[in-house]
């Protein structure tokens, strides 16, 4: 789904996103510091970032431990998001949710933080224009995980919207 419409490149290092057009970043691992300020002006400069944060990621990996190519099993993006004003918390009511979570964490404003950021479904999504830019932030991965049967059409849909929205403006 993911490849619709769109050329995947995989990469391994943030320090020179200028040549992207839209982002989608999954459960990476811990940024170093000179990434964040790289992903920061990106964004700030006008860049698109579908941000997929899941505090607790639940779905197996076919890769092992030390694997470069295995998410990360908690998210460590603090720096980033506190500089966008936001937090991410361990943890909220998984029902009534858009999409398929499995315990999802909740993004929370900081005192004084975004002006520009709406909260939505009850924390899971964070949508915020930073800069010219604008960031999706979902704070959950299980939409990304393998499935069969008839939920793959819904979360095919689910991440065309997520990426519609990220894209978009």
């Amino acid at each position: 789904m993911l490849e619709e419409g769109h050329r995947l490149v995989a990469l391994d290092t943030l320090l020179h996103p200028e040549a992207l057009a839209d982002l989608v970043i999954a459960q990476p691992r811990p940024l170093e510091p000179a990434e964040n300020v790289a992903l920061d002006g990106w964004v700030r400069g006008g860049g698109h970032l579908l941000l997929f944060a899941d505090p607790l990621l639940t779905t197996e990996s076919r890769f092992a431990l030390g694997d470069p190519r295995r998410p990360a099993d908690t998210v460590l993006l603090g720096p980033i998001l506190a500089h966008w004003g936001l937090a991410l918390r361990e943890g909220r009511e998984s029902t009534g949710t858009p999409f398929p979570v499995e315990a999802p964490g909740e993004l929370a404003p900081l005192p004084g933080g975004p002006r520009d950021c709406r909260i939505e479904q009850a924390g899971l999504i964070a949508a915020c224009h930073i800069g010219k830019g604008f960031v999706l932030i979902v704070a959950d991965a299980a939409l990304l995980a393998p499935a069969d049967g008839p939920d793959v059409a819904g979360r095919a849909r689910s991440l065309r919207e997520l990426m519609r929205r990220a894209f978009v403006h």
